[in-house]
Formats: structure tokens, C-alpha cells, sequence
């Protein structure tokens, strides 16, 4: 039963046998490797996406690339709508998320094309953790989806095998396997986003404070995990 399956690597390779070819994992460009390493290690066949906002670090473009070349697959990009993108600029500028927070962009470039690509799906794969933030701290292990549908507008299952893991034994299984990790990670950023508005974190602060740090940390989700914050 999924309630008993506790272990990442079970619960990945249980979603994709479940699910099969309408279950997908999505790829941040941050430490999500370890569920890729953990689909690997299923053999069962599995695909990826990723969000490219269009304001990503250039490091994070390598790092994909990297990904790639390292598992022998091809990640699928998902882009947002040029018009809705085109009309938020022209309308506020590029950096109106500064004073106007930052949901409204993020609902353009993040959201909406994650939700077209979830309506394919029955089921996706995230790596999210409870010890990433406030909005996440009683993040399941499995649940059904509180944001988007699925396939058809129907049910969309939601596994988040790594919700139990703590960041350090994430990068103990990234150095024990020499998995690829953004070059990001070693000049002191832990939470990767879009460039403008990710910076590194200083000793002692929580990696989320290097997220949207202008806005109140309760705050600090996306919109991709909103049901987060039920």
C-alpha cells in the first residue's frame, strides 16, 4: 500500500509502475537529481520536465544539459505564452515583481505552463522536502493534487518521495553517487530559481531566505506547490 512506502526510492518506482507513461517527474535545476537517480535505479521507463521561465541562471542551462548527458535522456522544457509574457513586460517592465510581488509573473512563466502539462498527466513526481520552508511543513509523502487536474480534468496524484529527507542526507546521496549538481550549489546558493530572484544564502540563514528575500517567508511559494499552503 502507498502509506506504507516510506523509502524514496520505493515510492518513485511505485508511482512509475503504477502510472506508467502518464506520470512525469519535474526537474528545478536544484537538487531533483535524486529522485532522476532513484528512477534509474527502478529500471522502469520514466520522463522528465523542467519550466524555462526565460530569467534562469545560465548555470542552471548547463546544469540541465549536464542532467542529460548524464542519463542518457532528454528532459522536456516547458515554455510560458509568448503574448502573456510579451503583455506583462511591455505593461509593468521586466522587474515588476519587486514592488507588485512576485505571483503575477510567476503565475505567467511557472504556473501556467505547468498546468497545461499537468493535464496530460495522472500523476507527477516532485522533489520537494518539509524542511525547505514554512509553506512546506506538512508536505505528504503522496496526496492528491489540491491545485491542478489531470488527464481529462480529472483526479491528479501528487508523490513527494523525498518530503521525510533532510537537506544533508539528499547531498549525502548526491556526493556517495557523484550525481551532477548546479555549480550554483558551490558559490552559496541552496534554493535555486529564477536569477532575478534567487541570491546565496549566508551562514545559519534557512535556504528559502535566498528566495524572493523581499517578501514575507510564508509567502514563498511559486504557485507550482500552492496547495501547499492549505
Amino acid at each position: 500500500m502507498i502509506m506504507h512506502l516510506t523509502d524514496p526510492a520505493d515510492l518513485v518506482a511505485h508511482a512509475l509502475k503504477t502510472f506508467g507513461a502518464d506520470c512525469a517527474i519535474a526537474f528545478s535545476g536544484a537538487e531533483d537529481v535524486v529522485v532522476l537517480e532513484y528512477a534509474k535505479q527502478s529500471g522502469l521507463p520514466f520522463s522528465v520536465f523542467t519550466l524555462d521561465t526565460g530569467r534562469l541562471h545560465a548555470e542552471t542551462y548547463r546544469y540541465l544539459d549536464r542532467v542529460e548527458r548524464h542519463y542518457g535522456l532528454r528532459i522536456e522544457v516547458l515554455f510560458p505564452e509568448a503574448a502573456a509574457v510579451e503583455a506583462l513586460v511591455k505593461a509593468k517592465g521586466l522587474f515588476s515583481f519587486r514592488t507588485d510581488g512576485h505571483q503575477e509573473c510567476c503565475d505567467i512563466r511557472k504556473v501556467a505552463p505547468l498546468r497545461r502539462h499537468l493535464g496530460t498527466l495522472k500523476a507527477w513526481i516532485t522533489g520537494q522536502r518539509k524542511d525547505q520552508g514554512a509553506t512546506r511543513t506538512a508536505l505528504p509523502l503522496v496526496q492528491t493534487d489540491p491545485a491542478f487536474r489531470g488527464l481529462g480534468g480529472g483526479e491528479l496524484m501528487k508523490f513527494n518521495p523525498l518530503a521525510e529527507q533532510s537537506s544533508d542526507q539528499v547531498w549525502t546521496v548526491i556526493r556517495a553517487l557523484d550525481l551532477p549538481f548546479n555549480e550554483l550549489h558551490e558559490r552559496g546558493f541552496i534554493s535555486i530559481g529564477c536569477e532575478p530572484c534567487t541570491r546565496p544564502t549566508l551562514p545559519n540563514q534557512h535556504e528559502r531566505e535566498g528566495r524572493w528575500w523581499w517578501e514575507d517567508p510564508g509567502h514563498k511559494e511559486c504557485g507550482l506547490h500552492s496547495g501547499n499552503k492549505r
